[in-house]
């Protein structure tokens, strides 16, 4: 199925978050941390299972990585999502900057101890100025920059870890960051281990995709390809299932074939769907059921319908 002809309309605005200062009241907010003053031997208030590396003191994992500025999430905005860069710990945070026109809410109170716990200093801005920092509209009084994430060889995420078959969602072209954030905070939820985006003509995480994925790509890994389909063509010669979704599609999305060997799931841009070359790649190509006068979904709604099925196949649900 197209996942979504007209599909940026709608995927912009992902939930997440709500308006500065919702769900507090001004006035007695507690101070943010300054300087760098660590609370020595305290644990942050949660810390991810299996990850590893420090936010202060940049990311570790074991994985062969290669540094890479392609990528992007060099700057973070949204609560949500600072408080997972946080949590995270998987890369070098380098400031918080907050809002001085906000109100207390306990995902602020998370925020200051675990950047005090951290030792990533907070600075506090006016809301004018803080609008100059940042590159979203919708940053939630909260901005932290950091290490840029780091990308992975495609080859590594089609490695079994820990018995887990590989789970993958690959976009074809989808350049609106409000509909890829959708789509990595589902796929993250889902349990996808790995994204696969193209190098040329599209979007990467961005500040208003990691705001949008609320968090969601501090515990996500991916891989930056020069050629989609030549990408999709070698994942297939390692066994790979490779399922394009588009309205056009051979097969019901109900009707997979088993998935119980590495999986990718790939979604199309918002206007074209599928490229020719990509859809030519995909071992199955299926179409989402539709009851509805409405042609098309939204191409982060189509992606999580695909990405549930193949969980509910594979009955990890």
């Amino acid at each position: 199925m197209s996942a979504g002809r007209g599909g940026g309309r709608g995927g912009g605005k992902p939930g997440g978050g709500g308006k500065p200062g919702a769900g507090g009241k001004k006035g007695g907010r507690r101070p943010p941390p300054t300087g760098r003053s660590a609370t020595p031997g305290r644990a942050p208030a949660r810390r991810s299972k299996g990850r590893s590396g420090t936010a202060g003191g940049g990311g570790g994992g074991g994985q062969r990585k290669r540094a890479t500025n392609e990528l992007g999430g060099d700057q973070v905005e949204g609560r949500n999502a600072v408080r997972e860069l946080l949590v995270a710990g998987r890369r070098r945070v380098h400031e918080v900057v907050v809002s001085t026109d906000r109100a207390d809410a306990p995902v602020l109170e998370d925020i200051f101890d675990l950047a005090r716990q951290l030792n990533v200093p907070v600075r506090e801005l006016g809301r004018s100025k803080l609008a100059t920092v940042a590159r979203t509209d919708s940053h939630q009084g909260v901005i932290a920059s950091a290490a840029p994430l780091q990308s992975v060889d495609i080859d590594e995420l089609l490695e079994v870890r820990d018995g887990v078959q590989p789970f993958l969602l690959a976009a074809d072209g989808v350049t609106d960051p409000g509909n890829l954030g959708a789509l990595l905070r589902t796929a993250e939820c889902a349990g996808v281990t790995g994204i696969v985006l193209p190098r040329h003509r599209a979007v990467h995480v961005s500040p208003a995709v990691t705001k949008a994925a609320a968090g969601a790509i501090e515990h996500l890994r991916f891989a930056i390809v020069g050629g989609l389909p030549a990408a999709l063509a070698a994942a297939t010669e390692k066994g790979a299932l490779v399922i394009g979704l588009d309205m056009a599609g051979d097969v019901s999305l109900h009707a997979l074939p088993p998935v119980d060997r590495p999986v990718i799931v790939v979604v199309g841009s918002e206007g074209k769907g599928l490229g020719r070359l990509v859809r030519q790649r995909c071992e199955v190509v299926a179409s989402i059921p539709m009851r509805g006068s409405t042609e098309s979904l939204n191409v982060s709604v189509a992606g999580a319908l695909a990405l549930y099925e193949v969980v509910r196949q594979r009955g990890l649900g």
